[in-house]
């Protein structure tokens, strides 16, 4: 097989790599040493090295010396994992002795359904609170050894989805690692944050459908469609973000109500993702890594040119933010309006910015 030249290509074979690698059994792997090597920067890169030992190791590419590159990736995330299981042990052991009430949400949520924990690797905790209990948790963590841990503290779930905390905790159920007690979301409603949050950060990184594909060939048999696809637009990003899981890496949906749309999933959105796909991050910056703060610019444009094609947003994200319809319809639009509505802000917010800059 030749070897991929294109973004588009390249990010045909990272989906290759990792089509079903979540099973226990995943599928066969018809690669050549070649195609491997070309395709191991965006894999080891996004942080799925271990997900594609899952389906070297089954191969003739398992001794080779990628193949031992992408063992090495597993190795570490499996040490990893193990790593976190303390940490939550940690930090959310001592939000329970302060009465805190805990939710866990995307990274050890999301590799709990893989078929080993160490194939999904994931750096900080999530960890989200009912807003009158937010200040208390807040406290808490202050209290601790802040070289132990790695969390990121939300105040609800605004950032994440629109249902209150409420509703969110209302039909969570208790985890219980060790030391810790802490919920989960529904499966319902783990699904639909994870295509909600991979959708706002342009599905740049292929982890993030491989999340989606376990969750939804794991959900149960009660799982609820219509709570997790709500009403309106929101429903159909859902609904083709699953349908995308399973056409580029083979989710199984046969079993559900979301079979391919009519027409199929807009083309700009596919060739995105696919070209999303062949970055390797961190050795390229990915959508929203930035250099240095835009107001610093002002004083030294040098580079601005540069940080501005990277802060240019991408379609799918620009799509999200400005509430638009996945049509054929082009997806300039949507980023230059999305663009000056960032301006406006950034104009807004420069009298302080400035202020900050100068001190």
């Amino acid at each position: 097989m030749p070897v991929p030249r294109s973004s588009k290509d390249l990010g045909s074979l990272v989906a290759r790599v990792l089509a079903g690698a979540w099973r226990a059994e995943p599928p066969s792997l018809e690669i050549s040493e070649a195609e491997l090597n070309q395709s191991s920067p965006a894999l080891l890169g996004c942080g799925a090295g271990a997900l594609a030992w899952a389906k070297v190791r089954r191969g003739a590419l398992c001794d080779s010396a990628v193949g031992r590159q992408l063992q090495e990736a597993y190795r570490l995330h499996s040490l990893q994992s193990a790593l976190h299981l303390k940490e939550i042990d940690y930090v959310v052991g001592a939000l329970n002795r302060g009465g805190v009430d805990t939710g866990l949400v995307k990274g050890w949520a999301a590799a709990r359904l893989y078929y080993e924990m160490g194939l999904r690797p994931y750096g900080d905790l999530d960890l989200c609170f009912r807003p009158e209990q937010y200040r208390a948790a807040v406290q808490v963590i202050s209290e601790l050894d802040p070289s132990r841990f790695n969390v990121d503290l939300h105040d609800g779930f605004s950032k994440l989805d629109s249902l209150s905390p409420d509703e969110l905790f209302g039909r969570s159920r208790q985890i219980k690692t060790g030391n810790a007690t802490f919920n989960i979301l529904s499966d319902e409603d783990h699904l639909r944050i994870l295509c909600t949050h991979s959708l706002r950060h342009g599905l740049w990184r292929p982890l993030w459908l491989c999340d989606i594909a376990a969750a939804v060939e794991s959900r149960g048999s009660d799982f609820d469609w219509q709570r997790c696809l709500g009403n309106g637009r929101e429903a159909d990003w859902v609904r083709c973000t699953i349908v995308l899981a399973h056409e580029l890496l083979g989710a199984r949906i046969d079993d559900t109500p979301l079979q391919p749309r009519a027409g199929g999933l807009p083309r700009w959105l596919v060739s995105r993702v696919l070209k999303n796909w062949s970055r390797p991050y961190p050795l390229l910056y990915p959508p929203q890594s930035y250099t240095r703060p835009l107001a610093t610019y002002l004083r030294n444009p040098r580079g601005l040119l540069r940080t501005l094609s990277v802060r240019w947003t991408d379609p799918i994200e620009a799509s999200i933010r400005m509430n638009a319809p996945f049509n054929e319809v082009p997806r300039f639009p949507f980023q230059v309006c999305y663009a000056a509505l960032r301006l406006g802000r950034f104009v807004g917010a420069l009298p302080r910015s400035l202020g900050g800059i100068e001190r």
